[in-house]
Formats: C-alpha cells, structure tokens, sequence
C-alpha cells in the first residue's frame, strides 16, 4: 500500500505570524549552558513542534543569529518567543516571579520518573542541562523537582534534543 506525504495544505500548517499568536502551552524550556549550537537549534524546533510559550538561552548557551543555530532551527527562531539570560538562576527566579514551577529534566536522588510525574497543565518551567555536566548544582538545589527519564541501556544519559522530545512529549500528549 502507498503512503504519499502529505503537502503543506493538508498539514494545515500556520504562518510564523499565526503562530507567535496561536496558544501556546504554558511552558517554558530553560537551557542551561548548553554549549552546541546544533542542540540549540533542535530545541527551538522541537519548542515549535509542542507550542512552548518560550525558550530561555541561559549562561554560554549560543544564540540567534548564527548559521549552525538556523541549520537545526528550520525557521523556528522566527516561531518561537526566546530571551537570553546571564545565568540559569536568573532564569529560574524570573520564571518563579512569574508564577511558573520550575522542573530540572535530570537524574538526580528523589527525582520523579517522567512515568509517575502527571503534569498539572498549570505554568511549568523546565531546565536542560550542559550536555556533560547535566544541570547545574546550584540551580538543582532550588528547582521544585527533578523529572527522570527512565533509560534501559548501558548509557545512562540522551542528547539533550532528544531529553527535550521525550519530555515535551510526554507533558502535551493528549
């Protein structure tokens, strides 16, 4: 049997316009000293894909404009609300100040596997980490809670992209 793609019509796919104007989930994803700019441009994509209200670039995380950023992004840099920030912990007390619980996607003691966390749909910050050094201590120490992805294999950790599908996913599925 054929399966033809569908073409952009049937896709029903907004405008960049239309979609800074769409509703959104009430998330924020927080990048904490990410340091590749192609993880960078697939967490603006995958932001796009699940309608984030925003992404925050914290610490050395790269930023638009930059080639390898808008390689990944496809056009999501253009989709996608987005600030920087100077560290990761004036990222995690605006989102407080703004009435969001703040969430690190890491393996860490008393973390909640993402199969037992049931996301309330309320303002939900979440913070991704260095992809060698996970999130930062200092930022683990005040967030809410820690949500684990459960893993079977010999590594014990995603690229944070994936993390970032996985998790996203997980939150928004219907």
């Amino acid at each position: 049997m054929e399966h033809p793609k569908k073409t952009m019509d049937e896709l029903a796919r907004k405008s960049p316009d239309q979609l800074k104007e769409a509703e959104k989930h009430p998330i924020i994803v927080i990048l904490d000293d990410v340091r590749s700019m192609h993880n960078v441009g697939s967490a603006f994509r995958t932001c796009d894909a699940f309608a984030v209200e925003a992404l925050h670039l914290c610490g050395y995380t790269p930023a638009p404009p930059h080639r390898d950023i808008h390689k990944t992004a496809l056009g999501a840099t253009e989709t996608v609300s987005w600030k920087n920030f100077t560290t990761t912990l004036d990222a995690v007390q605006d989102a407080r100040a703004n009435g969001y619980k703040v969430y690190a996607a890491e393996q860490a003691h008393n973390s909640i596997s993402l199969n037992d966390f049931h996301w309330p749909k309320e303002k939900t910050a979440l913070v991704f980490g260095n992809e060698v050094e996970g999130v930062n201590d200092e930022v683990l120490s005040i967030v809410d809670g820690c949500i684990e992805i459960p893993q079977w294999g010999a590594k014990h950790s995603l690229n944070i992209s994936v993390a970032l599908g996985v998790v996203l996913w997980e939150l928004v599925k219907p």
